[in-house]
């Protein structure tokens, strides 16, 4: 799949040590409760909740705790104002980073990510600094399950979506802003067994990055993701061996 870089592919091998950490369960129910807030906790009426919701049940957490988190987005448990913000920045080697992240202290949670700029190299920017060098895409991921890519471009040239990427154990689809949820909904009316569905932000074109540059760049991204706050990192860097 055009734009990609090799981050995409270490965040997905990160997932394992993630959701030992408990960082997995942390941002599916920030999602959770940014998306009951904004739409109401009826999946049925709420995109946005029925994705939050899936993935959720996906990575294993328990019914109540999803019941939990949306309880306290509707007002019906006490609990905290989560709101979403976006970071945007280059990191070592010029390249363009952009940063998700959903707090209840903005203060807290940009001052952090600054220092982490500051210490290991590069800079943050303005609102829009990097972002025009994304597209904002819906990316679904199945698991392979025994299909052949053959098989899975069939599926997929149905149900509307723009683009495939195959892995060994997976497939990525790619699907525009207005078609992801329509395309998610085929693929799970045809019993593919979805892993993860989400929005991200992905690079027109990659910028290559390699020696210390390349080494500054992992241990940047390594410590903003680690950011209590911080859901999601995106950047057009292409780690060059």
């Amino acid at each position: 799949m055009s734009g990609h870089s090799k981050w995409a592919t270490i965040k997905r091998k990160k997932a394992a040590l993630d959701a030992k950490r408990g960082k997995t369960f942390t941002r599916l129910i920030k999602e959770l409760l940014i998306a009951a807030r904004q739409g109401g906790g009826d999946p049925d009426g709420n995109a946005r909740l029925r994705v939050a919701i899936d993935n959720a049940k996906a990575a294993n957490m328990p019914a109540e705790n999803i019941e939990r988190a949306i309880k306290k987005a509707t007002g019906e448990l006490e609990g905290q104002q989560i709101i979403e913000v976006m970071y945007e920045g280059y990191g070592p080697g010029g390249v363009a980073i952009v940063i998700e992240a959903a707090t209840d202290n903005k203060n807290r949670t940009v001052q952090e990510i600054r220092h982490h700029f500051s210490k290991i190299g590069g800079n943050m920017g303005e609102s829009n600094s990097v972002a025009w060098m994304f597209q904002h895409k819906g990316i679904i991921l199945v698991k392979r399950e025994g299909r052949s890519e053959d098989e899975m471009t069939e599926i997929i040239l149905e149900t509307g979506a723009d683009d495939l990427l195959t892995d060994e154990n997976h497939f990525e689809v790619k699907t525009s802003l207005e078609e992801f949820e329509h395309v998610r909904r085929a693929l799970i009316d045809k019993k593919l067994n979805i892993e993860n569905a989400s929005l991200q932000w992905i690079a027109k074109t990659s910028a290559p990055v390699k020696g210390e540059d390349a080494e500054k760049l992992e241990k940047l991204l390594e410590a903003i993701e680690d950011c209590d706050d911080v859901q999601n990192v995106f950047t057009n860097a292409e780690f060059v061996d």
